[in-house]
């Protein structure tokens, strides 16, 4: 049985993807898991690999779902990240980007945000 958090979030995740994909990305994989991270959606955007983490809140009074990504999440993303390239090494030689869907209250509002962060506000060089 699914609960109805992972079912909201499911929902969001496919509303996400569903706006991305009118802004004219490509989806490469969904929900990619990895010892230590996960990765909502991995997107193309022109020759551009896009990692892309889909957070909800429902409540933004403490921050929308953005807010959420912190230092700890985008690490983990970024590692995540890297053992998909590693996995597709044509990709590897491609630019990316780690972009950001902040799905925030009820009706859920989506806010996509490209370049959410780089490699060097994560620690990484």
């Amino acid at each position: 049985m699914t609960s109805a958090r992972a079912q909201r979030g499911a929902a969001v995740e496919a509303a996400a993807l569903v706006h991305l994909r009118e802004a004219g990305l490509t989806l490469l994989a969904r929900n990619v898991r990895f010892k230590g991270g996960e990765l909502d959606l991995v997107m193309r955007d022109g020759d551009t690999t896009v990692f892309v983490e889909v957070r909800y809140r429902a409540d933004a009074r403490f921050g929308g779902g953005a807010a959420s990504v912190d230092l700890r999440k985008r690490r983990k993303v970024v590692l995540a990240a890297q053992l998909y390239l590693q996995r597709h090494p044509a990709l590897a030689k491609q630019p990316c980007r780690f972009d950001v869907v902040d799905a925030s209250g009820m009706p859920v509002q989506l806010t996509w945000l490209r370049g959410a962060f780089r490699l060097e506000d994560c620690g990484f060089a």
